[in-house]
């Protein structure tokens, strides 16, 4: 059980490596957070808090990829609707 916990956490910090390539911040100071993150939390050996932790980072990851999409889609309104209003 502990080695499919390590595969999911593993997993889940890949792809919020992937993801905080596009921060707005920068990919740097995603990275360095990110690093704390799971640092802070490497001594966790309950296989129920791990499950929380991990349910957290999912959501963290729904978050990012919504900032994301947002950030293209306002991009896309101001290329193709001019404001006219001014």
């Amino acid at each position: 059980m502990a080695n499919s916990l390590r595969r999911e956490v593993l997993n889940l910090y890949k792809n919020l490596l992937y993801l905080g390539r596009e921060y707005p911040k920068g990919a740097d100071y995603f990275r360095s957070r990110l690093k704390a993150a799971f640092l802070k939390n490497k001594d966790v050996k309950d296989p129920e808090k791990i499950k929380q932790l991990i349910a957290r980072g999912e959501f963290v990851i729904k978050e990012l990829e919504a900032l994301y999409f947002l950030r293209k889609y306002r991009a896309l309104k101001q290329r193709y609707y001019s404001d006219d209003n001014k």
